[in-house]
């Protein structure tokens, strides 16, 4: 088999599965399954966390893998790190591996930061010259210039976190895998953690970034991965896979969800361009809804359009005061100019007695969805987060002096 370039990762239908966990023996515990031996029914003794995976990223890619808690998001970064094994299947990865899948992976805490640097750097087949030729960035980057030569076991968690990434990151790996570190740090953390992402792509190595902040994904990430209950459910070009993942979120929500309900009743609604049609970037946007109440109310009504997360892209502001009757009221909010690109949307709603901080009438959740049409959003450039993808009419000059 020829030599994979440094940097490939190569996964070929890739299987793991755990032992079931052990439930307490209680005596109406061995009943059960002595009643079931009885019967010819058997009780699995393994879950499946990964389910046939296959992905193939070459040197310089960079993949960003989504999906709930418990898809198996880490397992399969466990194992392309070599911390764990697949029970079958393929895993091929090429090259220098830098990872941080926890906190204090790879930190011992009984070490000074100063040794676990050259430790890990040892580990990773690095001369001592090379690791001393990075250990003041390291260290700078960390911002632990003043705890360097203390035992990790009494650093905070912030501080082992950007000892580990700092790590990770700076020691020449071919490959560099990622799990959620920028939930850990602050705002600040996260911009130079991004910066340096950037810079390890530029010098060629392979990215692997999981995180639940889809944003920071997109903004890493030109190549994604959706995994739902150990299975690839997509894969693809980020923004595709992204926009699958939300409508997937939003659409369990709408299942879990039959009726609008809370001390009133949202009967009807709809979101369209006024004439009924489809929205459109730039036109406008009529969202009306009907509201059935069994008692006065006065009320203020909330309205905002998301990709599917409860944390809208814009909110109406200011909200609607509106006298709510025993009946039905009907309710009609119209945006003049729609600044959104083509895509699904949704739209998020609350309505709260007397002021926003008053009683919930209607709990904030989704109302319903529209798609605009328009034009497509182009990609921002690498590692700049976009939380909004709002469409701006601009225009530009550009002359000689």
């Amino acid at each position: 088999m020829p030599t994979l370039p440094k940097g490939t990762i190569e996964t070929e239908e890739v299987w793991k599965r755990f032992r079931s966990d052990d439930r307490p023996s209680y005596l109406q515990d061995q009943l059960s399954r002595v009643g079931d031996r009885l019967r010819g029914r058997s009780r699995p003794s393994y879950r499946w966390a990964l389910n046939d995976i296959s992905m193939s990223a070459k040197p310089g890619e960079s993949w960003g893998l989504v999906g709930a808690n418990g898809a198996g998001k880490s397992t399969l970064l466990k194992i392309l790190s070599r911390v764990m094994y697949p029970t079958a299947g393929e895993v091929r990865v090429a090259g220098r591996v830098g990872a941080l899948i926890e906190v204090r992976a790879g930190i011992s805490p009984l070490l000074t930061g100063r040794e676990n640097i050259f430790l890990t750097g040892s580990i990773r087949g690095l001369k001592r010259r090379d690791v001393a030729s990075r250990f003041d960035e390291i260290v700078s980057f960390a911002e632990l210039d003043h705890a360097i030569d203390r035992q990790v076991k009494y650093y905070s968690s912030g501080m082992q976190m950007r000892l580990g990434f700092g790590v990770a990151a700076f020691l020449q790996p071919d490959v560099l895998l990622v799990d959620e570190v920028l939930a850990v740090g602050d705002a600040t953390f996260q911009q130079r953690c991004l910066d340096r992402i950037r810079t390890v792509l530029h010098d060629g190595a392979t990215l692997v970034f999981v995180s639940h902040d889809l944003a920071a994904v997109e903004a890493t990430c030109a190549n994604g991965v959706w995994i739902h209950n150990g299975t690839v459910q997509k894969t693809g070009a980020v923004r595709e896979v992204l926009s699958a993942y939300r409508a997937a979120v939003e659409g369990e929500a709408a299942v879990s969800r039959p009726e609008i309900r809370g001390l009133i009743h949202v009967r009807e609604i709809t979101a369209a361009s006024p004439d009924g049609g489809l929205a459109k970037t730039g036109g406008p946007l009529r969202v009306s809804l009907t509201l059935d109440s069994r008692e006065h109310y006065r009320a203020w009504i909330y309205l905002g359009v998301s990709e599917g997360a409860a944390t809208p892209i814009f909110l109406l502001n200011p909200g609607r005061e509106t006298m709510l009757e025993p009946g039905s009221t009907h309710v009609s909010c119209e945006i003049p100019a729609l600044p959104l690109p083509s895509g699904r949307y949704y739209v998020w709603g609350g309505v709260y007695k007397d002021w926003t901080n008053g009683t919930e009438l209607i709990g904030w959740q989704p109302l319903t969805q529209f798609d605009a049409y328009g034009p497509e959003l182009d990609a921002a450039p690498r590692a700049v987060v976009r939380l909004s993808p709002l469409h701006v009419e601009s225009s530009w000059e550009i002359g000689r002096s």
